[in-house]
């Protein structure tokens, strides 16, 4: 249960992250929620095959901490994009000249 609660909460600042880069929310929202499950069963098939079935805790473990680096990973990749530039007006690069219209 608090696996769920904590990718949903993840979910939730990877898509505001994408949002600020200009790229699709629900597309790495998609890629958070597909990097967690493939990295926590590839770790938990490793900790099986290299601990055995006599410690699955360890194993368990070792699929959770996978799954978080690989969230880490995700992040810092799309951490690694451009922001979007917002239109905004800037008072500073003013032309001298204009004059305001009443």
């Amino acid at each position: 249960m608090l696996e769920i609660l904590a990718l949903v909460f993840i979910t939730r600042k990877i898509g505001a992250l994408a949002i600020q880069k200009g790229l699709s929310s629900g597309r790495w929202k998609f890629y958070t929620v597909l990097t967690w499950f493939l990295a926590e069963f590839a770790g938990l098939f490793l900790g099986l095959f290299i601990i055995g079935m006599e410690m699955p805790i360890v194993a368990a473990l070792l699929g959770y901490g996978l799954a978080i680096i690989s969230i880490l990973i995700l992040r810092a990749a799309l951490n690694n994009k451009p922001d979007v530039a917002l239109d905004t007006f800037d008072f500073d690069k003013q032309d001298e000249n204009s004059q305001f219209v009443s």
